[in-house]
Order: structure tokens, then sequence, then C-alpha cells
């Protein structure tokens, strides 16, 4: 899970590390507000579960409460990324210095808590990792013990300013506290600045969780923005599918993370683009099948539907039902694939001779039917051409 800006400074500050004051405005009028309590030179910032908000024009400064709220009123509805803005966060604006990136995260090639630091803070730390990698600085654990003597080593080369050292070591030790106690899997500050007068602040702030966590996390899920989150991933979830939307026009229905992810590779792998990941659970149903067809059919790029059923706990007939049901009590524009192997294979096929579903006897003719249906052209993997 995901939290703004404006939620995880708050966070920061009841940890004691220094951030701008502000508050956040869901109108021009009360952005106008804000920046005259707030007093001088104020920035105005989109709130959005997206990157790149400067690159959108979703960060102004302000010099005056009138031009707090005539920003405010460009910024407020803007789409970034697909994220619409619905709230704008005025703070004090900070006599930069200088600017650097500092993150605590969890490391799953290593299974370490990282740090990740490097003096080139203010923009994408991907885009520093790709042009000049020389300038990030990393180092990790293994435990929940902040790694105190490595901390030490590093905190003054960050602003290359040995007095910075000490704010520098608090404000480490700090955010590894809150990653351990939040159940956070990114605590992120980009940038931390060093003012002119010498002081370290957190000028901006972004946290993930762990939402497995929340049972004992009950305040950090109460800060969930509902309307920061895909529909499809809401829906899918309280009935019990795991489903992510991607970019694609191939619809796929999977029985099995694992086998979900085969899939989407197969797909691309011919040349084809999937519009999502779906497991639909190896305990299936009919009424789940048509929950999944439902959430895949929203999708108006969705061009085919591809369904590859493995069946083990889940039983081949159970999942042809519920395609039969699906096909009763809606309309399905598209045309749909589907491979049925495992448990009641048999049986589930023979319920589906007649009907508009397309079969496929193999994994590698299925992706290809649907690639082809889905008007799109197969590609042939090197491994075929050799063939």
């Amino acid at each position: 899970m995901k939290i703004h800006e404006y939620q995880a400074k708050e966070i920061f500050r009841s940890y004691g590390i220094p951030a701008p004051n502000g508050k956040v405005a869901s109108s021009p009028a009360e952005a106008k507000a804000i920046a005259a309590e707030i007093g001088g030179i104020v920035a105005v910032k989109a709130q959005v579960h997206a990157g790149g908000r400067g690159k959108a024009g979703g960060v102004k400064i302000a010099k005056t409460p009138d031009e707090a709220e005539a920003h405010a009123a460009k910024i407020l509805g803007m789409n970034i990324k697909g994220s619409i803005v619905r709230k704008v966060l005025i703070e004090g604006g900070a006599n930069i210095k200088k600017e650097a990136y500092l993150s605590v995260l969890l490391d799953r090639s290593t299974r370490a808590l990282l740090f990740i630091a490097s003096a080139a803070g203010g923009i994408e730390i991907e885009e520093v990792a790709a042009k000049t990698p020389e300038k990030i600085i990393k180092f990790s654990t293994l435990t929940k013990q902040f790694p105190e003597a490595d901390a030490q080593k590093f905190a003054g080369q960050l602003f290359n300013d040995p007095a910075t050292a000490p704010a520098v070591l608090d404000i480490m030790r700090k955010i590894f506290k809150i990653y351990v106690e939040t159940d956070a899997s990114l605590v992120e500050i980009n940038p931390l600045v060093l003012t002119g007068d010498g002081k370290v602040i957190a000028l901006d702030g972004k946290m993930n969780f762990d939402d497995n966590a929340f049972f004992r996390q009950e305040k950090i899920a109460a800060l969930r923005d509902l309307g920061e989150e895909d529909p499809n991933e809401m829906a899918a979830k309280e009935k019990g599918l795991s489903f992510v939307q991607l970019d694609g026009h191939i619809g796929c229905m999977v029985n099995g993370a694992g086998l979900a992810m085969a899939t989407m590779d197969m797909v691309k792998l011919y040349g084809g683009a999937p519009a999502n990941f779906l497991d639909v659970g190896g305990s299936s149903n009919p009424d789940k099948v048509v929950e999944a067809f439902k959430i895949i059919l929203s999708n108006p790029k969705v061009k085919a539907v591809l369904i590859n059923i493995f069946g083990g706990i889940t039983r081949c007939d159970d999942i042809a039902k519920g395609i039969l049901t699906a096909f009763e009590r809606m309309t399905v524009g598209v045309p749909v694939v589907v491979r049925l192997t495992g448990t009641n294979a048999e049986l589930g096929l023979k319920m589906l001779q007649g009907s508009k579903l397309i079969p496929a006897k193999s994994f590698a003719e299925a992706v290809k039917k649907v690639i082809t249906v889905s008007g799109g052209s197969v590609h042939a993997p090197e491994e075929d051409e050799k063939e």
C-alpha cells in the first residue's frame, strides 16, 4: 500500500524527523487560506500516488496566497500518470543549499534491509542509477538492528560536509525505526536537503507498506486512499481473486500464481501483450469465474481472453460451469480461448462443446490462438524457428 506525501511527513514528524510544516487543501480557496496562514513563499504540491509530479506540472512555487490559489486551481483535477489530483499540499518554502536522496527498503535478492543514498537528490533515483551509478551508495543489514558502524562511516559523505553527519545519522536511525515498526516496504526521502542555515530536513517523503501486516497496523491501514487504487483490483480482492491491471489487450484467467506468470510470459514470448494478471485460486467455483470474467471484460482494451487452467485442486468441470454461467449472465463480446488440463479436464471440455469458445489442446496452441483472434501476429520464438 502507498500513502501520500503529506501522510508520510506526518509519520516523519511523529518520529522526530524535521519536515516543512504544511496542510492539505481540496479547493483553491483552502489553498489560499493555508498559504496566508503559513506566510511567505509556499510550495503547492499535487498529492497522488505517482512519481514525476514536478515534470507533469504538479508542483509549483507561490509567492502570495493569490498565486497559491491560482496554482491549486490548475493542479486540482490534473491527471498525472492515471491518478487524478484531489488534494494539494501547501507547505512553507525552504532555502535549499544541497539536495540528496536517502531510503531504506527490502532487498528481496539478499533478504536484507538495504540503505540507498545519493548526493544526487531531487530526481528519480532510477535515472541516477542508469546514468551515473557511481553516485549511489548502498549498505545493508540482515537483522532489524540499525547498522550503526556502516551508517557512521556514511553519514558525513551525503552532503560532503562532516558538520552535517550528526543530523544525517539521526535521520537514518529514525527512518530505519519507522521501517521496522510500521511494517514498511519502503521509506524514502527525496530530496533530503541541506538548507542555507545548515539544517537537514525531509523536503519530500514516500512510504510503501506490506498490507499483509495490517492486522497489527490499524493506524497505517487507515491511511489507505481508495480513490488512488485501481477499482478492478479492489473488486477482485473483495471477491477473493488476485488481480493486477496491465497495459495489454489479451485478458488472462488462470489458476495459480505461477501458472499465471508463465501464461503472461508465453503471451509476450509469442508477440502478444497481457491485459492483466488474474489468479482465480486453487479452489475455484463457478461464481468466482463469473466475477473474474466481469473484471477482465470491464477493461475496454481487452480484445480476447485466454483461460488457462491446470486442474490440481481446481476442478476443470467447475471452471467450465463458471464459463458457461458467465456466458448466460453477460454478453461476452470478445473471442475466448480455453485450455483445460488436469482434474476432470475431459468432463470440462465436453461441457463446453457446442459453445462459442475456442478450445486448445496445448499451452502454446492456446497462446497462439488467442493472439491471432485478438488481431495480432504470432511471433515464433527462436526455439520454434530452429525446429
